[in-house]
């Protein structure tokens, strides 16, 4: 049986535990590796309403759940995402193409966020458009119920299936903006990502076939049959697969480029409709 952690209160204790100091949580979470302990100390001090609140999610934390989860909340694009067990946690890297999308497509009034797991790149979208019809779509269960979460304050959508076997088909040619932030981790990488993405997060979300670029491929295929005149596409990627990606891009019939962002280590494709230019 392991060791109780010093943040858990004995069964046989009568009394209530004594509140945690700023500074044993800060040496808990820096003792278990977290590097930012002093920023996830401040938070999880913010969000526990209780002395046991505040030591199960210290515990929770030392024993490797992701801070998110921990949380309850991402932060992306100034907005708390809410993020659920089971869920895709979006990166801050991801906002790089939030901001791509917004510049190329100011105008657009049909936005569809596809493999949208906990829904934020659409909600982000949605929050910066204003009035706007937004879908957003994924293959898994887990990941529609929280996106509704998400998604729900701007009056989105939210559809279960595999891409675009999911969204309504009144949506063909109508697409201002089609983001989509397919899984490129090549499937025999998985198992070398870190812990909190290989244990915590499911495979469906992550793994992107041999190569990393099945699923792009699939969307870029596919995608402009659904993108409006001068609408864009948008699917993030590493720096080693861009150049097959912008290929995958080119052959659907998009004028395809990629972006980057050497701050927050962002790679983007974009594809934008012939139609429109």
């Amino acid at each position: 049986m392991p060791p109780l952690s010093p943040f858990s209160s004995s069964s046989s204790s009568s009394s209530s535990p004594s509140p945690l100091s700023r500074d044993a949580v800060v040496s808990a979470l820096r003792a278990a590796g977290c590097v930012f302990a002093e920023d996830e100390a401040r938070l999880i001090l913010d969000a526990a309403g209780t002395p046991d609140e505040l030591a199960a999610m210290v515990d929770r934390r030392v024993t490797g759940l992701p801070l998110e989860l921990v949380l309850g909340w991402a932060e992306f694009s100034g907005l708390r995402i809410v993020v659920e067990p089971g869920v895709f946690v979006p990166r801050r890297r991801t906002e790089f193409l939030v901001e791509q999308a917004l510049a190329h497509a100011p105008d657009a009034s049909v936005v569809v966020d596809l493999c949208c797991g906990s829904g934020a790149v659409g909600a982000a979208l949605a929050a910066s458009l204003g009035r706007v019809e937004l879908h957003s779509a994924d293959i898994d269960p887990a990941a529609v119920r929280c996106a509704r979460r998400n998604v729900a304050p701007y009056g989105g959508h939210v559809h279960e299936g595999d891409l675009f076997g999911a969204l309504p088909d009144r949506l063909r040619g109508r697409v201002g903006i089609l983001a989509a932030n397919v899984p490129y981790v090549p499937s025999d990488e998985v198992g070398l990502l870190p812990a909190e993405a290989r244990d915590h997060e499911p495979r469906v979300a992550l793994d992107g076939g041999p190569d990393g670029l099945d699923v792009l491929r699939r969307v870029a295929a596919e995608a402009p049959r659904w993108l409006a005149p001068g609408g864009c596409l948008l699917v993030e990627t590493s720096e080693r697969q861009a150049a097959t990606a912008l290929d995958a891009f080119t052959r659907s019939g998009l004028a395809a480029r990629l972006l980057v962002s050497e701050e927050l280590y962002a790679n983007v494709v974009i594809g934008l409709d012939p139609a429109g230019g």
